[in-house]
């Protein structure tokens, strides 16, 4: 009997030995989820009668600061910011008031998502500190949410403002002076709400301030702004559209880009021919022979002009009221020569067009030194279209599926500036199938004024394509490559057929943009038909046919 129990030992002692093994393992325990709280400050928060110049918060737990110069919104704004810490993990904060505050006002430090716990980052979400110096804590809010006025989403930490509207108070003051009150959408809210204001007439603005001095900068910042004062205290939800002024013409410091080429960077609107300055080159009294074109990709001007030896050259720019002079020391430097280059290579989408781009700006065309041809032998009859701006010279013909194309041009067929021809150049491009493409069929519904601008963009918020309507509430397009679009309807107030942003001071708003809620899946072979009611925040899915 003993015996057989003696067989036993050996298993009791390894289950024994794994057991001992399992009591040791450790596990950690739970995961901290629980953000810090505030146990107590000094003064306490909420606190009217104000004197102070330090004030101290005491936390259940160390806390660490994450990037409170961005979180930390501190209305009205102090001209000399607090300084706030330690910046190590701590239980304690302490804030040095830098500043004269002003009299019977409240006070709000909203820090955002600036504290958090030390171990896990658990954020003291919008935590503030409130304090007047006056006898009572103002407590009337505003609220609203911010958008672009044309992109689909806005940017994040955008500043919401209000001007107190008193005798002092001019259009000027966004450019000059502080709010009187500040909020921040921060990082992932596009609403906002201004808290603990005092009753009176403001005005509200919102702005996208690259430079975080709550003032307008116009060549940076963007900015949205209700035109009539707001009176609070208010019931009224504000929505405030924020874009990018169109600077008024302003030429910078001109340069010798070659021998025969200067470079002059600008900043304002080119996209229309009467938005363009006046320009003079001048070799003493004499004015030289000029050709202006834009620079790709830069807001900078090309002045091409004839090469000649001078030690120096004036330039004259005029613009409405603008006027300026340059005088440019010339060198002897390698001059630009005619060289023509294809940007549609290869497979020629039917939407688009055959474009040559010129190094130098191209002045005479001979159209019966051009062959188009189909198969390498049936003539193709095209027409041709230049763009001195720009320097792209554009063909148009009809476009027959699954084909291909030869451009021929021979010699003399296309002189630039410098009486300099081309050599001979072949371009070959070739056509898809019709099936490999699909067709949009957009149904506007609603449409409060015409005319308008419809617009497809892509994933990227590129453009795609643009159909402009100055009755018609069926807008198609047709053969767009397979792809997932965007779709928007901009409101051509001025009847220009683009965009126009607005402006601050002529209280303009931007022309209205309205956005398709959803992405439209476009697929080879197909045919959508969508239905885009502009007075909805919502639409129909894509009906198929």
């Amino acid at each position: 009997m003993l015996k057989n129990n003696l067989k036993y030992i050996p298993l009791l002692t390894l289950l024994i030995v794994i057991g001992c093994a399992k009591r040791g393992t450790i596990t950690g325990g739970l995961k901290d989820s629980i953000a810090p709280v505030l146990k107590m400050s000094f003064p306490k928060n909420f606190s009217s009668n104000f004197k102070e110049n330090e004030i101290k918060l005491v936390f259940d737990e160390n806390i660490k600061l994450k990037n409170l110069n961005k979180q930390l919104v501190i209305s009205p704004p102090m001209k000399n910011e607090p300084l706030i810490a330690p910046t190590s993990a701590t239980k304690y904060l302490t804030i040095k008031i830098k500043d004269t505050l002003l009299p019977n006002t409240t006070y709000s430090f909203n820090f955002g998502q600036s504290i958090a716990d030390n171990n896990e980052g658990n954020p003291f979400n919008q935590f503030k500190y409130v304090f007047s110096t006056g006898s009572y804590i103002d407590s009337l809010t505003l609220g609203g949410k911010v958008k672009d006025a044309y992109s689909k989403e806005v940017e994040s930490f955008v500043s919401v403002m209000l001007y107190e509207a008193n005798d002092a108070f001019n259009d000027s003051i966004v450019y000059k002076e502080s709010p009187r009150y500040i909020t921040n959408t921060l990082d992932s809210m596009k609403t906002f709400k201004l808290e603990n204001l005092k009753a009176g007439k403001y005005l509200l603005v919102a702005m996208k301030d690259k430079n975080s001095n709550n003032k307008f900068n116009p060549r940076e910042d963007k900015i949205g702004f209700i035109k009539d004062y707001i009176t609070i205290p208010t019931d009224t939800t504000y929505e405030l559209s924020l874009f990018k002024e169109t600077s008024a013409f302003k030429g910078y410091r001109t340069v010798q880009a070659s021998g025969n080429r200067l470079l002059m960077g600008y900043e304002g609107n080119m996209k229309q021919t009467n938005s363009r300055p006046k320009i003079a080159l001048k070799n003493n009294s004499e004015t030289l022979a000029t050709i202006v074109t834009q620079f790709p990709k830069k807001d900078s001007l090309q002045i091409w002009y004839k090469p000649l030896k001078v030690d120096s050259l004036a330039l004259e720019v005029t613009k409405n009221k603008y006027s300026a002079n340059f005088v440019l020391k010339i060198k002897d430097q390698k001059k630009d020569s005619l060289n023509i280059s294809a940007l549609s290579a290869g497979t020629l989408n039917f939407r688009d067009r055959f474009t040559l781009e010129s190094a130098t700006p191209l002045v005479s065309f001979d159209n019966t030194k051009i062959k188009l041809t189909a198969n390498d032998s049936i003539p193709v009859a095209f027409t041709s279209e230049y763009d001195d701006f720009n320097q792209k010279l554009f063909f148009d013909f009809k476009k027959e599926p699954s084909e291909k194309y030869s451009f021929t041009i021979l010699p003399g067929a296309l002189t630039d500036f410098y009486e300099k021809s081309n050599d001979t150049l072949i371009y070959n491009v070739n056509t898809k199938s019709t099936a490999e493409y699909g067709n949009l069929r957009v149904i506007l519904q609603n449409v409060k004024k015409f005319p308008v601008i419809v617009e497809l963009t892509n994933a990227k918020g590129d453009l795609i394509a643009s159909e402009y309507s100055e009755s018609n509430t069926t807008v198609d397009f047709n053969l767009v490559e397979p792809a997932v679009y965007s779709l928007r309807l901009i409101y051509d107030e001025n009847k220009n057929k683009i965009y126009d942003s607005g402006n601050y001071l002529e209280k303009r708003y931007a022309e209205e943009v309205i956005y398709f809620s959803k992405e439209i899946d476009v697929r080879a072979n197909w045919d959508v038909e969508q239905v885009f009611d502009v007075s909805l925040p919502y639409t129909l899915e894509p009906k198929k046919k």
